[in-house]
């Protein structure tokens, strides 16, 4: 079940859901838009072979700066942080999407998920389009849809990425399954 307006004002109100800092326009007709942060990290060009098992040096593969404007090369790719600090419930999940006008000047980011019990900044990555783009900070750039599970989740989110705040690069190295 996709929450409504009516639904996020009520987890918003009743504490259950917390976006901060929060703006009513963040509410929309079938989820909440989030503004982009002031941090990026570019994903940089290299045949350096990275080996998430191992411990690597980031800074070889991304670099990061803080903006108010920054522009999106052709076919490059980032990672971005939002502004607002989320913390969702053990009963909901939500998919992060790109609001439609930026997605139809060519960006785009892979399937996102927020799970039930995560509570951070998103950092989601952005692919450029066949042009520059230009970006400023707190704009309103991502739609978060928030779904009710069927039953609360067991064992809510508590990763290496929980309160995260800004871009957070990857943690590594990975742990073998």
């Amino acid at each position: 079940m996709i929450l409504s307006d009516f639904d996020l004002r009520n987890y918003i109100r009743s504490g259950r859901l917390t976006i901060e800092p929060f703006d009513e326009i963040t509410v929309r007709e079938n989820g909440l838009d989030l503004r982009l942060g002031n941090e990026v990290c570019e994903l940089l060009p290299t045949n350096e072979v990275l080996d998430p098992f191992k411990e690597v040096e980031l800074s070889k593969y991304y670099k990061c700066w803080k903006f108010d404007e920054v522009v999106i090369k052709p076919l490059g790719i980032y990672l971005l942080a939002t502004t607002e600090y989320i913390k969702v419930p053990p009963e909901l999940m939500a998919f992060v999407e790109l609001r439609s006008t930026f997605a139809r000047l060519g960006l785009s980011i892979p399937p996102t998920i927020i799970d039930g019990g995560f509570e951070g900044q998103i950092t989601i990555e952005l692919h450029g389009s066949a042009f520059p783009v230009s970006l400023r900070a707190n704009t309103r750039f991502l739609h978060v849809v928030f779904s009710k599970v069927v039953s609360p989740i067991e064992k809510p989110y508590s990763g290496k990425y929980q309160g995260q705040r800004g871009v957070r690069l990857p943690k590594i190295p990975l742990e073998r399954i």
